[in-house]
């Protein structure tokens, strides 16, 4: 992490070695599981093998193993009876029917970023599509782009929540609010350095800032940021999820960490290998740990 990043003394009093985190269940994902998705199963996205994993969480085991276009990346959603796997090799958002397995439509969106993210709501996909500063808005029922909204160039993670999207900018350290029925920009707010994803939930919006692995809450009411969390995380990669009543970090040599909402603190986090991706659902946490080419399912209770 370096010098000007090492751990506070309120890190360091929380911290466990990986060896102390336990799984429910362990999945094999030869080649490289990242990107998580959660309806009534569990969804991996894996670069190099060009494909989605689906895993049964009554099983805990692998199921469908569904090959896809060349190099997908930047997220995963669930919405309207379909996985919505983003593209990079052709900038395409692709379209997985969850009955038939099979790919039912390639959209040509464009993808701005290989780390990003796509998500749903009020009836539409939203896609980061272009890093000049594009959101593009799928409709589910023709399969093309209805729209095209500019935003603060450099954005590339959207998520939706209180009826709007709210995309990371990068390359700005803002997040940027857009009315999901107006298509209109209706905040800039101004977060940590660097912010790449995030996550909504227990009434905040919440970013991983890269720049110096903090994590910033905003409140939608106000669209101010109400917290300044200090997570120890800088670097490339990580993701953030929000569920089982807490806020989930997880990076590379630090894979979990978890954050009280009501304190603003971390209260919990594991030092070691693993991390990379994850998501929270089905009552339990879903972490990618990339160099272990596994995805462990982690009960919550207890951490």
């Amino acid at each position: 992490m370096g010098a000007a990043h090492a751990d506070s003394p309120e890190l360091k009093a929380v911290q466990h070695p990986m060896s102390e985190l336990h799984a429910v269940a362990k999945f094999s994902i030869p080649g490289s599981p990242d990107w998580v998705a959660i309806g009534d199963s569990v969804w991996i996205s894996n670069n190099p093998k060009r494909n989605i994993s689906q895993l049964d969480p009554k099983t805990n085991q692998v199921g469908a193993v569904i090959t896809v276009g060349t190099k997908p990346c930047s997220g995963l959603a669930i919405a309207f009876g379909s996985v919505w796997v983003p593209i990079c090799s052709d900038g395409s958002v692709q379209r997985v029917d969850l009955k038939s397995q099979k790919i039912v439509a390639s959209i040509p969106s464009g993808v701005a970023n290989t780390e990003g993210g796509i998500t749903a709501g009020e009836g539409s996909i939203w896609m980061p599509s272009d890093a000049a500063g594009v959101l593009s808005r799928i409709d589910p029922g023709t399969n093309k782009v209805l729209s095209k909204i500019s935003i603060p160039a450099g954005s590339y993670t959207a998520a939706f929540d209180a009826g709007s999207i709210w995309i990371t900018g990068t390359k700005n350290n803002v997040v940027t609010r857009v009315n999901a029925k107006t298509e209109r920009v209706v905040a800039t707010i101004p977060v940590g350095p660097t912010p790449r994803f995030l996550a909504t939930g227990l009434g905040s919006v919440w970013t991983l800032n890269q720049g110096d692995g903090s994590v910033s809450r905003i409140d939608p009411s106000s669209n101010k940021v109400s917290a300044t969390i200090k997570v120890g995380v800088p670097g490339p990669g990580g993701d953030i999820a929000v569920g089982e009543g807490a806020v989930w970090v997880t990076a590379m040599g630090k894979p979990l960490s978890k954050i009280d909402p009501a304190t603003n603190r971390v209260v919990t986090q594991y030092v070691g290998k693993g991390g990379d991706a994850l998501r929270v659902g089905l009552g339990s946490l879903w972490l990618s740990n990339h160099e272990f080419h596994e995805v462990w399912r982690i009960d919550p209770k207890g951490l």
